[in-house]
């Protein structure tokens, strides 16, 4: 077995017993970009010089027999939304084609601190909009497992890496699926943290409401070991959470007995693909014979959860946004008569479709005339969404669902087709409205593509998801498999 092809925890291991080093690992994984990038097209930027500087550090610590921490030498890839000084973070859009951050965000720094290398920033679509990662400026990614489908998104450049076995970790932003969507199709394990629990200092903005950094992983483990990584309170963002927490990965337990396993029937019904529903009820059915209890449940106004989200997502977009002017920084049109001119040929050049798409939505949702109609409504009806989520919690203490009603579709399927697209959100969008975690994981393959399934939780209860995943990793052996490149 190849380096790249073991988990980060058994690469961590490996490091610490001197049975291999650092810059061996690293460079396992550059070469394995090097065999399968052009196939894939994972990544917009390569650091393969600064990766290597970074292993070498860590083979340093470990010369003098220093104490390393738990994802020291460790490679990782990270989505192109996030701040990272010196080095280009363009979001995938030719707005900021030629940006470069003079600082680092939260989490490129705790990695930093970590000693892991950095291997690269990954494709995504545009400012983190759209589902399957064609909306990119710059160029399409592919799913490992066939290199005719997508491999979701936002974040399907970090998917992709991870799945192919480029990397064994990568983070990515969730604001309305785009870590748990791309990871269910991929076949690898996604966290969505509840909203508060990871810093978003450095990330670029869509939704601020919304927005959440995760990580994304090959097995439940090194996915709890990065979250311990990420998590925890920072003075730089507001919106960060100043609560307590231990660390999960060491204490990762396989138990379900008595565990109310909720069945949402919203989550069941039309616009399921029949075999997605058979997988997931399949798993539903291994945590009952693992001594686990279902429960089904009903979440009304679930179906008003889409057009809720796109109102709010698309109103705080248009908001964020609204700094890409062609003034400050990123691109400026060459052409352009006067100030206004400038700001709207700009716009209009830097902006892809997906984007302007959004940027209009969210401005006339916004407008005199309009906001009571549509934005008031649509906060309201987030209260009400948090609510039913609060009433489910009293009868179960997680919730079981598929994460994509479908398996990944192909290239260009649903391309010229918007509302196609956000259907594709349709299992994941209301996690973010009322800020709970939802972590992703593999349940198995349907149409022979790989299909992952769902838990969702209380908020801040991303220890008991884990254990809950872990159980189920552990008992089936069902997990991330390398494609054949």
């Amino acid at each position: 077995m190849e380096l790249y092809e073991k988990m980060g925890h058994e690469l961590h291991e490996l490091i610490v017993k001197k049975e291999v080093s650092a810059r061996e690992v690293t460079d396992s994984f550059l070469s394995r970009i090097d065999a399968v990038e052009d196939k894939v097209k994972s990544f917009l930027t390569l650091l393969p010089d600064s990766a290597r500087a970074q292993a070498d550090e860590v083979d340093a610590l470990v010369a003098r027999g220093e104490q390393l921490p738990p994802l020291a030498g460790l490679p990782i890839a990270i989505k192109d939304n996030i701040c990272t000084e010196g080095v280009l973070t363009t979001c995938a859009s030719k707005m900021l084609y030629n940006f470069v951050p003079p600082y680092d965000a939260t989490v490129i720094t705790r990695m930093k601190q970590s000693h892991m290398p950095i291997l690269g920033k990954t494709n995504l679509d545009e400012f983190a909009m759209g589902s399957s990662c064609e909306n990119s400026a710059f160029q399409k990614t592919r799913n490992p497992y066939d290199l005719n489908r997508v491999p979701g998104g936002s974040s399907g450049g970090s998917a992709a890496a991870v799945a192919a076995a480029q990397a064994p970790f990568a983070v990515g932003s969730d604001t309305g699926g785009s870590i748990r969507q791309p990871a269910c199709i991929t076949g690898i394990v996604g966290l969505k943290p509840s909203y508060g629990a990871v810093s978003r200092y450095g990330l670029v903005a869509f939704g601020s409401s919304l927005d959440q950094i995760g990580p994304m992983t090959r097995c439940v483990r090194d996915n709890a070991m990065l979250f311990d990584l990420l998590a925890g309170p920072d003075e730089m963002d507001s919106t960060s959470a100043r609560i307590s927490r231990k660390p999960i990965a060491p204490d990762l337990r396989v138990d379900v007995k008595g565990l109310r396993i909720g069945l949402p029937k919203e989550f069941f019904g039309e616009g399921i693909d029949p075999g997605v529903r058979a997988c997931i009820m399949e798993a539903a059915q291994q945590y009952q014979r693992m001594g686990a209890q279902l429960v089904e449940v009903e979440l009304p106004f679930a179906q008003y959860a889409l057009p809720t989200y796109y109102i709010v997502s698309s109103a705080e977009a248009s908001s964020n946004l609204a700094r890409f002017d062609g003034v400050k920084y990123g691109y400026r049109s060459e052409h352009y008569d006067g100030l206004v001119d400038l700001y709207f040929k700009s716009r209009s050049e830097g902006f892809g479709p997906e984007v302007r798409r959004r940027i209009m939505l969210g401005t006339y949702v916004l407008a005199s005339g309009y906001y009571d109609a549509y934005y008031k409504r649509a906060q309201l009806m987030r209260v009400k969404l948090k609510q039913i989520y609060d009433e489910a919690f009293e009868r179960c203490d997680v919730l079981l669902t598929p994460a994509s009603p479908t398996v990944a579709f192909r290239l260009g399927e649903k391309e010229s087709d918007p509302l196609a697209m956000y259907l594709s959100d349709i299992c994941t969008v209301s996690i973010n409205m009322v800020e709970l975690p939802a972590l992703v994981l593999p349940c198995g393959t349907v149409e022979g593509l790989p299909m992952g399934m769902q838990l969702i939780g209380r908020k801040f209860s991303e220890e008991l998801l884990y254990n809950v995943a872990y159980s189920f990793e552990q008992a089936t052996g069902l997990g991330w498999t390398c494609p054949k490149l």
